[in-house]
């Protein structure tokens, strides 16, 4: 007998594997529970680099978190607010107020969803290996610089207590995986800091924790066009930083599990996310690497309720566990973020027998993509400069690959040229010199068979050098042309420099 519920049974997709799997459950949720001790420190962090209250960062690291993990396009990478949105809104915050920050970050989130509706996500596929592991690796000497100052000017304690913590996540995964090393160390540190009554910075000493939760409402600035005027180029830079970010570290995430993730739904999703913070008065954020390789490559969080977890966590260790969190020791997250910071690390490509092999060119995008980040402290500065040097190196290279080679016919009335290699702006200048106009006979064949012509410059090029040989009352004929070389030839052939 036919059963409408079990026909609705057979359509509907099967659920996810590890739904059923308590091993995966116990991953996640450990996961996410170190990922929101370590986001607490890091939250308060930068809300003092935007000049708000700490409570705004711990907002909008919950809600990112737990927006992203619905919304977003990549599994179990974690968005919460992030030193480079904080540095990009704290002169707006400065000069105009909260207000304008959070309007901003409503104004952010809006361009990034109209940026994701666009494509921006395929510009991702211009980014060379080169500029991706310079990104990699400025992140992780970002991450080490940036507990530094945790480890100066501090009590003597401080030291042994941190190296303890270093030592307990290199050797307790030897013991057992069930229970994440960086939580074991974090519970262990503060025991013995609480014990012993050891006095050393604590998570407290960073700044009140909330008490509640965030409540909606909107942005209390004038809804005006002068408003509009004073947010949007703070809001636009948000949006790319935000975005360039966000999509840099999900690559480098499918990399690490081998999935693939939906660059374009991240987009969207982080605008989406964005619009929920600034409406809930939360900072903004995006993508965060440190706390994403915390929760994919130490943890081996794969899906996302570790995300969700983590921004739930956050805020229930505020809320309900606000004393006990705040006793833990600074040192105890330090050795965190440190062990972080060397597992991102490509020790590869900085070995030796690897800078011996790589191209000289590569060498440089990599180093400078690290030096302007570093120097910087902004990862998409870094990343533009890396990528436009790499383009320019390599249209440097290309620009010779452009040949030409030249045979007179035996009875001296004809001359073929034949050219390989590719056309383009950087080749194209080249290849007006290399004929010889004046000696040449009266017919001249140029075979470009085995070349393609790219652009505008290349079809004035062929102009320019027809019209040289019909100076001196010489007849050129173009041969070779494949289809989109002929289309472009022939859309544009005598429209730039006026031979025809």
């Amino acid at each position: 007998m036919f059963s409408p519920l079990s026909a609705a049974s057979r359509l509907r997709p099967p659920a996810p594997a590890w739904l059923s799997d308590p091993k995966v459950w116990r991953t996640e949720a450990l996961a996410g529970l170190v990922v929101g001790l370590a986001l607490i420190p890091e939250a308060i962090s930068f809300s003092i680099i935007a000049g708000v209250d700490p409570a705004v960062g711990l907002f909008a690291s919950f809600t990112m978190a737990v927006t992203i993990s619905v919304v977003g396009g990549r599994r179990a990478m974690i968005s919460a607010a992030t030193g480079a949105v904080a540095l990009v809104i704290a002169p707006l915050n400065r000069e105009h107020g909260f207000g304008h920050l959070v309007a901003a970050v409503i104004l952010a989130g809006v361009l990034q969803i109209v940026l994701g509706a666009l494509g921006v996500a395929k510009l991702m596929r211009f980014v060379p290996r080169s500029v991706m592991v310079g990104f990699v690796n400025s992140l992780a000497i970002l991450i080490f610089l940036a507990q530094v100052p945790e480890l100066t000017d501090v009590p003597w304690a401080v030291y042994p207590l941190a190296a303890a913590g270093l030592a307990l996540m290199v050797l307790f995964p030897r013991i057992t995986k069930v229970v994440p090393a960086p939580l074991v160390s974090i519970v262990v540190l503060t025991a013995i800091t609480l014990a012993a009554g050891i006095a050393v910075p604590t998570v407290g000493d960073r700044g009140d924790l909330p008490s509640s939760l965030p409540v909606p409402g909107l942005p209390d600035v004038p809804f005006t066009l002068d408003t509009l005027t004073t947010i949007a180029p703070y809001a636009l830079a948000m949006a790319l930083v935000g975005l360039m970010e966000s999509l840099m570290t999900a690559q480098l995430v499918d990399e690490i599990t081998d999935t693939r993730s939906d660059k374009t739904r991240e987009s969207v999703g982080q605008g989406i996310a964005n619009i929920v913070t600034g409406f809930l008065g939360g900072m903004g954020g995006c993508a965060m690497i440190g706390q994403t390789m915390i929760n994919v490559k130490v943890s081996g969080a794969r899906t996302r309720l570790s995300t969700f977890l983590a921004g739930t966590f956050l805020m229930v260790l505020c809320v309900v566990f606000g004393p006990v969190v705040s006793d833990i020791p600074m040192a105890a997250l330090v050795a965190v973020m440190v062990m972080v910071s060397v597992a991102t690390f490509d020790w590869h490509s900085v070995a030796p027998r690897t800078l011996k092999r790589m191209p000289a060119g590569e060498i440089t995008v990599m180093v400078l993509t690290v030096v302007c980040v570093v120097a910087t402290h902004n990862l998409a500065i870094g990343v533009v400069v890396g990528s436009v040097t790499a383009v320019l190196i390599f249209a440097k290279r290309v620009a010779h690959a452009a040949d030409v080679t030249s045979v007179t016919d035996p009875d001296g009335t004809s001359v073929l040229y034949r050219v390989t290699g590719e056309l383009f702006f950087a080749s194209a200048n080249e290849l007006v010199t290399r004929f010889d106009y004046a000696d040449d006979p009266a017919e001249v064949v140029i075979d470009l068979s085995a070349t393609h012509v790219w652009d505008a410059s290349s079809v004035a090029a062929l102009d320019t050098i027809e019209a040289k040989y019909a100076q001196r009352g010489k007849n050129v004929r173009i041969t070779g042309l494949n289809e989109r070389s002929a289309r472009i030839h022939g859309t544009l052939s005598g429209e730039l420099t006026g031979s025809h």
